[in-house]
């Protein structure tokens, strides 16, 4: 019963696989898209910073800033953007300013720090491995001066988040996944006609199909992680290319990464050795692969840049 049942769904697949390759595609990139679609209702709930219960607030000064920044960015549609006060240590973002749900940007709260005297950030509990940071100790200075960012390295930080939504970048990374799966099935249908095994034991054809979608899944994620790489460069790139100051900002907004990473390597111990690289950049996970560019190539590719300003 179920071989004959496992027969009409070979038999039903070989017949319609058209159509269901269309919709599987089509599943796959609504599925990866519809984060982005409504970033309002999906991104923006999780990565939202609170205060005394309440959604926190940007201050009028970092409207200001993020408005100049797509000024000087020259992003065509500013009314698509939307910050919002957001967790974490440096900016995030979601959805595509020329879609209906537009683009939501987090900033995080040490943006607010008014000088170098971390106005801002001291004043916040900040708990690493369940201890509270002293803020006036040795080593709370230090991670003080890598959450203090110059206006150049705030700047170039949300004119890298800018121009990622707006040059298309959610949607090129939801396009991975179904134009993966329609080169592994078209390519799999032409060599089992070209070597011949629709007309040879079904056996064959299975084990030729666990193969197809092990090299699938592979191929899969080295061609994610090659346009992840590739979408961190270009948008570092063209917001470096806005003007020397953005430049020198992205350099300073990665070194200073890189030393809050080395910082919490020390802090947080034998966790802390395996996030962080000694260099400051991060481990992947899982290791096998490497979903974003390093800090490092990052920081290098800036400063070529910068040299030939």
């Amino acid at each position: 019963m179920a071989l004959q049942l496992f027969l009409k769904f070979c038999t039903f697949t070989r017949n319609h696989r058209v159509k269901l390759l269309g919709a599987s595609s089509l599943g796959l990139f609504a599925a990866n898209i519809s984060y982005h679609v409504l970033p309002d209702q999906t991104f923006r709930k999780v990565y939202q910073a609170w205060s005394k219960g309440e959604p926190a607030q940007l201050s009028e000064r970092l409207h200001q800033l993020f408005q100049d920044v797509l000024a000087e960015a020259r992003c065509p549609s500013p009314s698509g953007y939307t910050p919002f006060a957001g967790y974490g240590f440096h900016p995030t973002s979601a959805g595509v300013p020329w879609l209906p749900g537009g683009c939501m940007i987090g900033i995080p709260a040490n943006y607010n720090n008014m000088g170098e005297d971390g106005a801002g950030i001291v004043e916040r509990l900040l708990v690493i491995n369940g201890e509270e940071v002293d803020w006036s100790s040795d080593l709370g200075k230090r991670l003080r001066d890598c959450l203090v960012f110059s206006t150049d390295a705030k700047k170039f930080s949300l004119a890298r988040e800018a121009v990622h939504a707006q040059s298309g970048g959610p949607l090129i990374q939801a396009s991975v996944a179904p134009v993966c799966l329609t080169a592994v099935c078209v390519s799999s249908v032409g060599l089992k006609q070209l070597l011949g095994l629709y007309t040879g034991p079904i056996l064959l054809r299975g084990i030729f199909n666990l193969l197809a979608i092990t090299v699938g899944l592979t191929g899969y994620f080295l061609c994610s992680d090659s346009v992840n790489q590739w979408l961190d460069f270009r948008a570092d790139s063209k917001a470096a290319a806005i003007s020397k100051s953005y430049a020198q900002g992205g350099l300073e907004f990665y070194d200073k990464i890189l030393a809050r990473n080395r910082i919490l390597r020390g802090i947080m111990g034998k966790q802390g050795e395996t996030m962080y690289a000694p260099s400051g950049n991060v481990f992947p996970k899982p290791k096998v692969r490497l979903k974003h560019a390093p800090y490092t190539a990052r920081r290098a590719r800036i400063q070529r840049t910068l040299e030939t300003m």
